[in-house]
């Protein structure tokens, strides 16, 4: 895993928001933050709905979130969940991620107690498709 980045920000950011989850239905609160191209962090937490296919992960408010700060790629991700299991980045968010991410870009995944995991974003999502397949 890269040296420079500052992993425990990005934990910081990502323990801050997990309590502001909406999910009154799993009880399954996350939050996530990533360290965008520039050098900001941004952090999102999931969003339920009663209409369960409506609601959006953690992973998707904070690429949200960086976007709409003109953010253009991401360079580190940190997953914040609690239980027995890894919190790791569901099947859409790790496309999602790939979006704006390289294949070696790390993926921590964290619970109260610090960084349980750290993986790239090949070891999570391995020959994924990505902006690089489509003409532009």
């Amino acid at each position: 895993m890269p040296a420079d980045i500052d992993f425990e920000a990005l934990f910081a950011a990502a323990a801050a928001i997990q309590p502001r989850a909406y999910a009154p239905y799993s009880r399954f609160k996350v939050g996530a933050a990533l360290l965008a191209d520039d050098g900001a962090i941004h952090a999102g937490c999931n969003v339920e709905n009663a209409a369960y296919p409506v609601g959006s992960c953690a992973e998707a408010g904070a690429i949200a979130a960086m976007i709409a700060a003109g953010g253009k790629a991401i360079r580190a991700v940190l997953v914040f969940g609690e239980g027995a299991e890894l919190v790791t980045p569901c099947g859409a968010c790790r496309q999602r991620i790939r979006e704006f991410a390289a294949p070696e870009t790390p993926i921590a995944i964290a619970d109260p107690d610090g960084i349980r995991a750290r993986f790239t974003l090949e070891e999570l999502l391995p020959a994924s498709f990505g902006p690089a397949n489509l003409p532009r």
